[in-house]
């Protein structure tokens, strides 16, 4: 996966965002965390791991990646408003949490990064969301395409008034 490109191609549609929408002078990191986190639990709710009283089974696949894209988009927004776009990806293929559990320390790792905004802490962030996409079963490769789709119909919608 080439995650330095997805960092610059992420810059356009924020820059386009702050700048059409006059947002120059504001901190949206707060914001920007909250919607990471409001994507996250979209992401879990389609995926339906926590729900134990449930017999409904999951969505879609490509619903749930449409889902997971959703949240990447949020992983490089807080990566670049803290300037760590300079991450290395790492490959880690033995895991040792449920995905009930990854979901937990990804939300643990964002308030961690709230409260601590280090290259560190966003490292651990980014690579645990990486990680929860292995687990939900996808390749870079098929990350970084629906990626790249989404990233299209974030600027239609911004071309639409979104």
């Amino acid at each position: 996966m080439d995650i330095q490109g997805l960092f610059a191609i992420q810059k356009q549609l924020n820059d386009r965002i702050v700048q059409e929408h006059q947002l120059n002078e504001q901190d949206l990191f707060k914001e920007k965390l909250l919607a990471f986190l409001v994507e996250v639990g979209e992401l879990a709710n389609e995926t339906r791991c926590f729900k134990y009283w449930s017999r409904k089974s999951s969505s879609e696949r490509t619903v749930i990646l449409e889902e997971y894209v959703d949240g990447l988009h949020f992983v490089l927004t807080l990566g670049l408003s803290l300037g760590f776009e300079n991450i290395k990806l790492k490959e880690n293929d033995s895991y040792q949490q449920s995905v009930t559990e990854q979901f937990l320390t990804i939300m643990q790792q964002t308030h961690q990064l709230d409260l601590n905004r280090t290259l560190d802490k966003y490292q651990q962030l980014a690579d645990s969301f990486f990680v929860l996409g292995q687990l939900l079963g996808f390749s870079h490769k098929e990350i970084e395409r629906s990626y790249l789709q989404k990233n299209k119909v974030n600027h239609q919608r911004q071309d639409a008034g979104y």
